[in-house]
């Protein structure tokens, strides 16, 4: 009898099973941080660019500069940043083709110079984000809630460098869309910029480009390199 017991109670486990939809067992599927960056390095890789607007922040000590900024950035071929507050610079255009480091406003400047002493300036601020998801190390991935956005963080630092020296970049990611949220650049342990993305879209290679976020008004990633 208790057999029997047994052998009808294996169906119905089975059934319960099924019924959670995605036909895994509890704990089962989910991926973790290091799996996640792995699959959105791969979607980052296959864009052809990025565009959208982000609030920057760059933090020279004695001095910080807000601007808002309208951004295209192409893989290939020109990006184009355009300043749309504070009013007195609006307007003011950056275009920066492939292989170019410097960036001309239209023959007028900013007022804002090197941020880490790698010539990083915050009208680089793209560029930079984007090679570091491309090709940076990860040195930490995590879970974290972000206000109401579950977000993957990734923390991008040089790896034989030690912790809080030197460059590091820690970067927010919209899970369900890979949407860029925000982003932190740091010098020495410094913060020296950052950015709040209000919105982001991404490109892929099939279509010029595909609204990844919501309008919001080396290649081993973990933490022992693995």
């Amino acid at each position: 009898m208790r057999k029997l017991f047994v052998l009808l109670l294996i169906p119905l486990l089975l059934l319960a099973g099924c019924q959670r939809g995605d036909g895994a067992l509890p704990g089962v599927g989910e991926p973790t941080p290091e799996e996640e960056a792995r699959q959105l390095r791969t979607v980052y890789l296959a864009a052809k660019g990025c565009s959208g607007t982000v609030e920057v922040t760059a933090d020279y000590g004695l001095r910080v500069y807000e601007f808002t900024l309208d951004f295209t950035w192409r893989r290939a071929g020109e990006s184009v940043l355009t300043v749309t507050a504070p009013e007195e610079l609006a307007g003011l255009t950056a275009r920066i083709a492939e292989g170019e480091a410097r960036l001309e406003f239209d023959g007028v400047s900013l007022g804002t110079g090197d941020l880490t002493g790698e010539g990083l300036t915050p009208m680089e601020l793209l560029p930079g984000l984007m090679e570091y998801t491309d090709e940076g190390y990860m040195a930490e991935c995590v879970f974290e809630q972000l206000g109401e956005q579950e977000t993957l963080r990734i923390l991008f630092r040089d790896p034989e460098a030690a912790a809080g020296t030197g460059a590091e970049c820690v970067q927010w990611f919209e899970r369900s869309t890979h949407a860029l949220v925000r982003c932190e650049l740091s010098w020495d342990g410094e913060l020296v910029l950052s950015g709040n993305f209000s919105s982001f879209t991404l490109g892929d290679e099939s279509s010029e480009g595909q609204e990844q976020g919501q309008d919001l008004g080396g290649d081993q990633p973990g933490g022992a390199g693995a």
